[in-house]
């Protein structure tokens, strides 16, 4: 069985990534793409389905034994584990060196005191698990080769082949390093070159090293700030700047049920909330680069703006089911692909101008097809803004008037018309600024409770919404307007779980299931930090300051965050690392340290 979401590691190099476990498993590995078939499924399945595990040799009716401890190394994506045991204490580095070659995932076994021996099992499943590849040497190498794609597995240990997984046994003492590599290439093409893996690892530190360094936040809250930097940019698919919301498939939402989606895709939303936190905290190169995805992503149709996108920019994400795998912890069905893709969700329109906007009040060079675009789009919402859409969750069920959509592109008409009052583009200035005051006239009338003196879900709802508290965080209405506090305090009372954390919105009302699927989930991360700055906005800081830090609390050991948490459960659940947690952790941390509410 695969391990807790929580204990497994990131590695990656910005094309695709991995995920390691405690136990010195790779469970989760997709080549050469974050969004190709995995060769290492066994996240979602058994170790039938792909693993390579490294680590101290145990018995066969043994558990693996976990790391005793393990860490990225400095300020970087190189995980470093390390096990005691009763002959001695081992590390493993692990890491994926930036690329412009063949993707390479190498891990280096050093000893570090006694003599310890150790195991390396290798099973490659090609196409999720389901094929077994034809694993052959040449010229010394070990290559696994099913369709267009082959592995090569390099080592200076001795091999062997037993049940269709390939061994290496051996010690490791004080000083030894021993390296291990598998490296991608198609099937049809000459063998990669060979790997040299003190010098990758070398490179890859000094890689992460002078990336960080251009980071500009120094407040209290560093460590997990630059964790997350990190982890975002591990998310961005480096050839065209597009960003994965994460680097997984189907992670439940809700243990044993059928809450499971893909999240290897750009979401406009998730990419678009990236860049500004990668904006705020000095990484303009990346903004430059997503912009430059976006307006080829949506080039030749932008008035039909998809939600999401492949990562370099395909339209076709047709959602199957992958019946052969049972599924994390047996949360079935597995899916790859995304059926929402074409979804009508107009907040998109409003997250996308408001990226566009911050990179152009951050002194991103103006791009004139930018401008255009923006102006194409609210051209769109001037006939599209007053539709029922299925809003930012996505939901299943039928379209409603979500009241955080109609937010949104009010958002989007009034940074364009910011972007026309700068001189920067020419627009029907007075015909927009009558347009924003419908949709803020609109939402005002529709979605907004006056006996329980809180904004609702969807016009004409008693449902709340946890999206209602970028309300004041857009511009919408002041964090001091009585509106504002009234739905910031109705969802603490009524979207609150019992250790404080927040739930999108309630999943079921009365015998029916609200989204159009089954079962529940559990509290969104995100919500949770946009409490946190709603608490700040309005002055209650320090309730604001433990709630943040009751968030990082959940983090795991390496400071990573999947979607969301369980908190039955006490774990974490949803895809991971999420970049929809990692994004507002940072927007939460600038707005408390400019605050000054931070402890120590």
């Amino acid at each position: 069985m695969a391990g807790r979401i929580e204990d497994y590691a990131l590695i990656g190099d910005m094309q695709t990534a991995a995920l390691v476990c405690r136990d010195g498993t790779v469970d989760w590995l997709c080549l050469p793409r974050f969004d190709s078939h995995a060769i290492f499924a066994g996240l979602l399945g058994t170790e039938e389905h792909g693993f390579w595990r490294l680590g101290p040799a145990h018995a066969a009716d043994a558990e693996p034994p976990t790391a005793a401890r393990r860490t990225y190394r400095g300020d970087s994506l190189i995980l470093e584990s390390e096990w005691d045991t009763s002959r001695g204490t081992v590390r493993v580095t692990d890491f994926m060196p930036p690329r412009d070659g063949a993707p390479q995932l190498i891990r280096i076994v050093e000893g570090v005191s006694g003599r310890v021996p150790m195991r390396s099992a290798l099973r490659m499943r090609f196409s999720y698990g389901r094929v077994v590849p034809w694993v052959h040497k040449h010229e010394g190498r070990t290559v696994a080769v099913a369709g267009p794609d082959s592995v090569w597995f390099d080592t200076d240990c001795e091999t062997y082949g037993k049940a269709l997984t390939t061994y290496s046994d051996f010690t490791v003492a004080p000083g030894d390093r021993i390296a291990f590599t598998i490296s991608w290439e198609p099937s049809h093409k000459q063998p990669p070159p060979l790997p040299e893996p003190e010098q990758s690892l070398e490179a890859t530190e000094d890689f992460w090293r002078e990336w960080v360094e251009h980071c500009t936040y120094h407040g209290p809250y560093r460590e997990a700030v630059i964790r997350s930097l990190i982890t975002l940019k591990a998310l961005t698919y480096a050839p065209t700047g597009g960003i994965v919301a994460a680097p997984t498939t189907s992670l439940p939402e809700d243990i044993g049920g059928v809450r499971n989606w893909d999240y290897r895709y750009t979401w406009l939303r998730d990419a678009a909330i990236t860049l500004s936190s990668l904006l705020r905290t000095g990484y303009r190169e990346e903004a430059r680069a997503w912009r430059e995805w976006l307006l080829r992503a949506v080039a030749g149709d932008p008035e039909n703006l998809q939600i999401m996108y492949g990562i370099a920019g395909e339209r076709e994400l047709g959602e199957a089911e992958l019946d052969w795998l049972p599924g994390y912890e047996n949360s079935a069905p597995v899916r790859v692909g995304n059926g929402a893709a074409h979804q009508l969700q107009l907040d998109v329109y409003g997250e996308v101008t408001e990226a566009l906007h911050l990179a152009h009040m951050t002194g991103l060079s103006r791009n004139d097809y930018a401008s255009l675009l923006q102006l194409k789009l609210i051209r769109y919402l001037e006939q599209h803004w007053d539709e029922p859409d299925e809003g930012i969750w996505e939901v299943r069920g039928p379209r409603r008037h979500f009241v955080h959509s109609k937010v949104m592109a009010w958002v989007a008409v009034d940074r364009t018309i910011k972007l026309i009052e700068s001189g920067d583009a020419d627009g029907p200035l007075e015909k927009w600024r009558e347009l924003r005051d419908d949709i803020h006239r609109d939402v005002c009338e529709k979605g907004y409770d006056k006996e329980r003196n809180t904004f609702t879900q969807s016009y004409g709802s008693k449902e709340l919404d946890a999206s209602l508290l970028l309300i004041p965080q857009m511009g919408f209405l002041p964090p001091d307007d009585k509106r504002v506090i009234g739905t910031i305090e109705a969802i603490q009372r009524e979207l609150s779980t019992s250790d404080g954390f927040i739930l999108r919105y309630p999943t079921t009302s009365g015998d029916e299931n609200v989204d159009g699927l089954p079962g529940d989930e559990g509290a969104f991360l995100a919500c949770s930090f946009w409490m946190a700055d709603d608490l700040a906005m309005i002055g209650r800081v320090d309730e604001a300051r433990k709630l943040f830090e009751k968030l990082l609390a959940l983090r795991n050991d390496l400071g990573l965050l999947a979607e969301e948490w369980d908190p039955r459960l006490k774990r974490q659940v949803g895809n991971f690392p999420q970049a929809f947690s990692h994004v507002p952790l940072i927007d939460t941390a600038l707005r408390l340290t400019a605050s000054g509410a931070y402890g120590g």
